[in-house]
């Protein structure tokens, strides 16, 4: 991956996990200033408190050290419920937690931070949807991915294609993972997440699964950086003519339709 691609996919890391403590401070300090247990003084202290204990933690924490380092699951989980702690704190939520076992294998950092976000903004679009009162979070890992279930007694309304989601699940999508929504009437909704602890194995090049000749390879080679036939018969010293026989016996080769699609095919 060019160094540039991966510089800004390593800042939007960092931006979608800035935007992932400030929508759980705002959240827990709103919950802080409404809630009916504590006098004004008290509130805003408490106000205070949390909001400078989260912008120290936005600042300290870094992307890299995230990603370069090992979690415990039960470790990854402590975090998880520490980040809910103001929301559990100063509303009515009753949030129940089941923690993975504590022999589970180690979670990647981002896997760990993926999990982390998601739950918290699985959990703020569940109480986001009133009437929730308790939520339930489970966390188990079966040795290749980590487990999510969420489950909570609202209205049961909620699905994979509302807009308080569609972040969540697209996370979980950029990891080639699943996320599974299911709600029944008036008994709440259950939300079910598999994250893979391992990347995606990458196929294997094009050149070594089908039989080329040199000249194929050649061709190939030229076609995948966007070379046109007569580019691609001048390098080579010859005809376009060749070269289009050449393109068709690899489009033929490769079960792909179109020049485009040999041309990602071979890319990849």
């Amino acid at each position: 991956m060019p160094a540039s691609r991966r510089l800004l996919l390593e800042h939007a890391r960092t931006v979608a996990e800035q935007a992932d403590r400030h929508a759980l401070t705002l959240e827990s300090i709103l919950a802080v200033l409404r809630s009916d247990r504590l006098d004004d003084r008290r509130a805003r202290a408490v106000a205070v408190d949390a909001a400078a204990t989260a912008l120290v933690g936005l600042r300290t924490e870094t992307d890299e050290q995230r990603s370069a380092m090992l979690e415990p699951a039960v470790g990854a989980f402590a975090r998880l419920q520490n980040d809910l702690r103001p929301l559990v704190r100063f509303s009515d939520l009753d949030v129940q937690f089941v923690e993975p076992p504590a022999t589970g294998r180690a979670l990647p950092g981002e896997v760990a931070h993926a999990a982390r976000a998601i739950v918290r903004g699985a959990v703020l679009a569940l109480v986001d949807q009133g009437e929730c009162r308790r939520v339930r979070i489970q966390w188990d890992c079966d040795g290749l991915n980590l487990l999510v279930g969420i489950r909570d007694d609202g209205r049961g309304e909620l699905s994979a294609y509302d807009d308080t989601l569609r972040p969540m699940v697209e996370r979980v999508s950029a990891l080639d993972g699943e996320m599974n929504v299911h709600s029944t009437l008036g008994w709440g909704s259950t939300i079910d997440i598999r994250l893979p602890l391992d990347p995606p194995t990458s196929p294997d090049p094009l050149t070594d699964t089908v039989a080329l000749s040199a000249r194929e390879r050649e061709v190939l080679k030229l076609l995948a950086s966007g070379a046109r036939n007569r580019e691609i018969a001048n390098e080579l010293g010859i005809s376009e003519n060749t070269v289009k026989f050449h393109v068709s016996n690899l489009l033929l080769k490769s079960g792909t339709r179109s020049r485009a699609e040999l041309a990602a095919l071979a890319a990849r």
